[in-house]
């Protein structure tokens, strides 16, 4: 057997609560329930119990820190038989050590009990063992969490609603999905997890938020892009233009010479702030467009415009 102190990974000078502590933990992780196919954490569970029967207890634990008793529980120095009808005896004195000029005296009767005031009765050190384990296996232990993911449309992110849910058990739940809720965000739904054993409580749900795609904006963050297409001259001359955003369309101001590709923002047009992170922001990319029919009329303006004022948009470029 080994050091109970070694099988629970604590020190000889750990508090009760630490012993308990560790033993509750090694008892969850190798439990008979959780292994049912691993010989080894069986073997690993007993010895997890029966040290704990030992250093667990306080009157034991004293006594194996003295040397009277072994890591099986065992009294040290008791052997040979023949102390009268049906049992035996062993008297046993310490002459050094933390226990020196003690004696102790078992007695292993057939006709009374324990034996006398210094008798043992090793049944009582069965039932304790036993019993230990059978207190193990009836502890309550929660269940596990499962994972799942609820795909809703940006405007639900940004105003808040409620998304369907496919669990692995093949239920379906309603989640709420609050207003600002970013993407990749976890709702927990407490108790809607992997029942208890014995009793114990259910685990959650970690659902996982998934913004789906939207035709004119993209989401970074709390904050949105949108590409605006503008004619030609609302770029070149500047013009006020409608706007989608989240909450409807608003009035965009376009500064003339607005090359394509220039960025404007709409404060506070993203998603909109919750408790703990302020309101994100549209930015708007300027998309010059021609008309989609060609049009004589202005396909001529477009060759005088070239003739009398022609510039180079790449000069720079080398």
């Amino acid at each position: 057997m080994r050091d109970p102190y070694d099988v629970l990974g604590v020190s000889k000078s750990a508090s009760a609560a630490d012993i308990k502590k560790a033993y509750r933990q090694l008892a969850k992780k190798y439990h008979p329930d959780r292994n049912r196919d691993d010989a080894k954490a069986k073997e690993r569970f007993a010895e997890i119990n029966t040290a704990y029967e030992i250093v667990g207890d306080e009157k034991k634990k004293a006594q194996f820190d003295r040397g009277e008793i072994g890591p099986d529980g065992k009294p040290k120095g008791f052997e040979g038989f023949g102390a009268g009808p049906g049992g035996f005896s062993r008297a046993w004195r310490s002459s050094s050590g933390p226990g020196a000029n003690q004696h102790y005296e078992f007695n292993f009767g057939g006709g009374g009990g324990q034996g006398g005031a210094g008798g043992f009765d090793p049944s009582d050190l069965f039932a304790d063992l036993f019993g230990g384990r059978r207190r193990a296996q009836q502890t309550p232990e929660r269940g596990e969490d499962v994972a799942a993911t609820a795909t809703v449309p940006l405007e639900t992110a940004a105003k808040g609603g409620s998304a369907r849910v496919i669990l692995p058990s093949g239920r379906t739940l309603e989640v709420k999905v609050p207003a600002g809720v970013e993407d990749s965000q976890q709702i927990r739904l407490r108790g809607q997890g992997q029942p208890g054993l014995r009793g114990g409580e259910s685990g959650d749900a970690l659902v996982t938020v998934k913004i789906a795609a939207h035709p004119y904006f993209r989401l970074e963050g709390r904050d949105l892009r949108l590409d605006l297409p503008v004619t030609i001259y609302e770029a070149a001359l500047g013009a006020k233009v409608q706007t989608p955003t989240l909450d409807g369309k608003v009035e965009l101001a376009v500064p003339a010479g607005s090359n394509g590709g220039r960025v404007l923002r709409l404060r506070g047009k993203g998603l909109p702030a919750t408790e703990s992170k302020p309101a994100g922001d549209l930015y708007v990319a300027l998309k010059i467009m021609l008309p989609e029919e060609p049009d004589a009329e202005f396909e001529a303006r477009l060759r005088e415009l070239r003739e009398r004022h022609h510039y180079d948009p790449r000069r720079k470029m080398g």
